[in-house]
């Protein structure tokens, strides 16, 4: 099947997590991610654990791998002179540059959207900074958990009355951010391609997380209601949370939406149903004994049986699954084939996340493991900027390719 962004190539700047991910979206749907490192300032993510085998190194990380699959990548010191000329030559000849610096980081460089459209006017631009390159806090720095924090989202999550619990992860690099910036990259490249225009993509990482609380907001512009912290319940659904199985550390998730499905429920766990009781919490007179009662029936089961026996009767249920439990025991990402082992040349066989998504005519899962730190620079030298052997070793020697 065709690679559906084969003939795009793209200079990436990018570097951690949202940025990183939102390339790598492009890249295994084919296009030529060209990964821009130095050596000097190595993309954090390179020194994050996990790492394999548990030793560190830059070429070890597999969150660095997870985000960087089917790029390649190169070292170029673009604060040197000969660096930025490089640079430039490699954006006068690319569809896309990609970056998630503080506004004004690329214009010092010399490498901002206005030098660049001057070497290439029908470049797309992506600037993916946290609060956009406008207004007072347009040089706030951050990453997924501080944008959490400052959009509000850290604020409804944990227990009622406890201090806010988190995500467990920087959820606004994993979701929205790079999910909106690579729409917004691929209708700009759809009208590079029917036009023959650039266009320069200002998002704000802030932005694009608070469109993931719509209802939350709404609900304050409208009703002047601040949404808080309630744990794992559910302002319409009842019983709802996570109970705890046999075995060590093993749990099922449940949420009830109807009085049939409390029923049923009561049904499958032999719990003596109250008469009160309609699955609506508005009208829930024993919710924490109700909550008791389901806890000290699912310690008797097996909490992978127990979500099939409650998925068959129409009840949204699951298994807590640790990653032994995604990798090995998930039938339905096995079905998919969403795990994908790619040979890293470092490494080794190492286990790469396909995309979310199919399609019926088209390859999204990874080409290529995540590249080595500078792994293709004599390649792109060679391939792309028409430099020989002497020259490469060169500008290595100068500091340029490093």
């Amino acid at each position: 099947m065709k690679r559906l962004l084969k003939d795009v190539r793209v200079i990436d700047f990018s570097w951690i997590g949202a940025g990183s991910y939102t390339t790598k979206i492009l890249a295994d749907l084919g296009a030529d991610v060209i990964k821009i490192e130095t050596a000097a300032r190595l993309d954090t993510l390179r020194l994050t654990k996990p790492f394999k085998d548990g030793i560190s190194g830059v070429n070890r990380s597999g969150y660095f791998a997870d985000r960087n699959s089917s790029k390649r990548s190169i070292t170029l010191n673009a604060k040197h002179p000969e660096g930025l000329a490089l640079a430039k030559r490699l954006a006068a000849d690319a569809h896309l540059v990609t970056n998630n610096f503080t506004p004004g980081v690329m214009d010092k460089l010399g490498l901002g959207y206005e030098a660049l459209r001057n070497v290439n006017p029908s470049l797309v631009y992506a600037s993916m900074s946290v609060q956009g390159a406008e207004g007072p806090d347009k040089n706030a720095l951050g990453y997924g958990l501080t944008i959490a924090a400052v959009t509000g989202l850290l604020h409804m999550t944990g227990l009622p009355g406890r201090e806010p619990a988190g995500t467990g992860t920087n959820y606004p690099d994993h979701i929205p951010n790079p999910g909106h910036t690579a729409f917004a990259i691929l209708a700009a490249l759809r009208h590079q391609r029917r036009t023959g225009q650039g266009q320069f993509i200002d998002l704000a990482q802030v932005e694009s997380t608070q469109s993931m609380m719509g209802p939350d907001l709404m609900d304050y512009f409208a009703n002047g209601v601040v949404q808080t912290r309630r744990g794992n319940r559910h302002p319409e659904r009842a019983p709802q949370g996570v109970y705890r199985c046999a075995g060590a550390d093993r749990w099922i998730a449940l949420s009830v939406c109807s009085d049939e499905q409390w029923l049923a429920l009561a049904d499958a766990l032999r719990l003596q149903a109250p008469p009160q009781w309609n699955g609506l919490p508005g009208r829930l007179a024993e919710h924490d004994a109700i909550d008791a009662a389901i806890q000290v029936a699912t310690c008797a089961w097996d909490a992978c049986d127990l979500a099939a026996v409650l998925q068959a009767r129409g009840i949204a249920a699951g298994m807590v699954q640790d990653a032994r439990d995604v990798l090995e025991r998930d039938p339905q990402l096995a079905a998919r084939g969403h795990w994908v082992t790619l040979d890293h040349p470092e490494v080794g066989p190492s286990t790469y996340n396909s995309a979310p998504y199919r399609y019926s005519q088209a390859c999204s899962t990874p080409t290529s493991p995540a590249p080595l730190l500078g792994q293709h620079t004599r390649e792109v030298c060679r391939e792309l900027l028409g430099l020989d052997d002497p020259a490469i070793d060169q500008l290595t020697r100068d500091g340029v390719l490093a």
